[in-house]
């Protein structure tokens, strides 16, 4: 089994941890091009441009199952990926977990980069499934590119900027991009409220890991040997993991059970 990722930078690696955990016997490529990233304040052509590219260097290792772990690739580019990809590869889209959050109650923060927060995108999403409650849309301005970069400071500056935005009673938070749930424990000690029920952290890893499993008919086998490899691409060449993913739980994990190549 193959499942290939797509992100323009790390973002992926939290899908691809989740990939994983279900099957950890599955072979992954990681492929993104961190030299063309930010894609949210990008055009929808550039973005679509960018991920097609990313897309079909994943496609060249002839994955079972291909996973748009990036939400503005989603947004901008999933009809045109999978009309280039599909149906020889089905493509699984990433889509911020509003759902979800709204089931459980109000008041939800969604928490997103400068682009999505505001956009039609968005505010379709909140129409959809959370109208009646109480939702906050914060932007996180730099948040994505510090934690791309491992810049701890930054990291912390964005997200304490993001929770002096958050009000205090929210009860949910859900992370709008891929690259913030590298950090999201951070971002639940700064918003947690002292007295209040623990924070509520909704994320798409590992529903998308869930759903690329079952677009290839595979069911998960957590127990199944670790023996699964990692592949990957930037800007469509082999390259590795950059050093600083081993500040990441989920960059610690790849590299801990499987041989990158």
């Amino acid at each position: 089994m193959k499942i290939a990722l797509m992100d323009s930078g790390i973002g992926l690696l939290a899908a691809a941890a989740a990939v994983r955990r279900l099957r950890p016997d599955a072979d992954l490529v990681l492929s993104s091009a961190p030299d063309t990233m930010p894609w949210g304040p990008r055009t929808p052509q550039y973005v679509t441009e960018q991920a097609l590219a990313v897309a079909e260097a994943a496609a060249s290792h002839r994955p079972d199952a291909l996973i748009v772990a990036c939400n503005t690739a989603s947004v901008h580019a999933l009809p045109a990926l999978r009309a280039r990809l599909e149906p020889d590869v089905p493509v699984i889209g990433t889509v911020p977990a509003i759902k979800p959050a709204a089931a459980d109650g109000g008041p939800v923060a969604i928490w997103a980069t400068p682009a999505t927060t505001g956009s039609p995108y968005q505010r379709g999403l909140i129409r959809e499934f959370a109208r009646g409650l109480a939702v906050t849309e914060v932007p996180c301005p730099g948040l994505a590119d510090a934690v791309e970069h491992g810049d701890q400071d930054g990291i912390d500056a964005a997200i304490a900027a993001a929770a002096a935005l958050t009000p205090g009673d929210v009860r949910a938070v859900v992370l709008g991009c891929t690259h913030y749930e590298l950090v999201a424990e951070r971002i639940r000690a700064a918003v947690q409220a002292p007295g209040l029920p623990p924070l509520v952290l909704h994320a798409s890893a590992e529903a998308v890991a869930s759903q690329a499993l079952r677009r290839i008919g595979a069911a998960p086998a957590p127990g199944a040997s670790a023996d699964g490899t990692v592949t990957v691409l930037l800007g469509g060449r082999t390259g590795s993991l950059p050093e600083h993913t081993l500040e990441y739980e989920e960059g610690r994990l790849l590299k801990a059970v499987s041989p990158v190549r």
